[in-house]
């Protein structure tokens, strides 16, 4: 019983560590803050295909944000955890974002964005972090310009191109490849405890994300 209570209490404070996480991710960005970024990373984070370490993904961060972006404001929206054991979890998180980005012509642009992070969290030596972060795209688009149609990615000086934000989950695909009839439909047993989001991932591998 106390034991079962210790795994609970535990489990509370976990998530509560995890959301933070993802409130600190966004305001360091936001800021600017770079170290108290990499931070909430490993310190064997993976940066690209073949570097690793929290150097290395703040040179990378300090070039991609000083080329492409003069501000930011990442606004956090729905979150949704679940633990593989006490120290690993899995996450996805919504996330709605305004840039000011530079045009080649010396003007500026105000682009809107939605997303969701699709997240991997380790807790080492007592404290979480994020083992990964895959941003899965919907659109990007001028403040002016409502983003209907198809490629939704459409930032300043580029051609505009598909994000991931559906590729995630293959239900969004099964939905438009078929329709239901006046039957009553059958319907699935409820996801079992903790396994929600692997049970609408289905297996699916993660998408390919495509950067600016």
């Amino acid at each position: 019983m106390e034991q079962n209570l210790l795994a609970r209490i535990d489990r509370l404070e976990s998530l509560d560590s995890i959301r933070q996480l993802v409130a600190k991710y966004s305001l360091a960005l936001d800021m600017r803050d770079l170290d108290a970024m990499v931070n909430l990373f490993p310190e064997d984070v993976q940066v690209g295909k073949n570097k690793f370490g929290r150097s290395h993904m703040k040179k990378w961060m300090d070039d991609t944000l000083r080329q492409q972006f003069t501000g930011t404001s990442h606004h956090i929206g729905n979150h949704i955890i679940e633990f593989d054991d006490p120290d690993h979890a899995i996450g996805v998180v919504y996330s709605k974002n305004e840039h000011e980005t530079p045009c080649e012509d010396g003007s500026s642009e105000w682009v809107i964005m939605q997303m969701i992070y699709w997240d991997h969290y380790i807790r080492i030596d007592g404290r979480w972090y994020f083992k990964r972060r895959l941003p899965c795209y919907w659109y990007a688009t001028d403040l002016n310009k409502p983003p209907v149609g198809d490629n939704k990615m459409r930032w300043p000086d580029r051609e505009p191109y598909e994000g991931a934000y559906h590729e995630l989950f293959p239900s969004w695909k099964a939905f438009w490849a078929s329709s239901l009839h006046d039957d009553e439909p059958a319907v699935a047993e409820p996801a079992p405890l903790e396994h929600f989001l692997k049970t609408m991932r289905n297996g699916a591998s993660d998408p390919i994300i495509r950067t600016r």
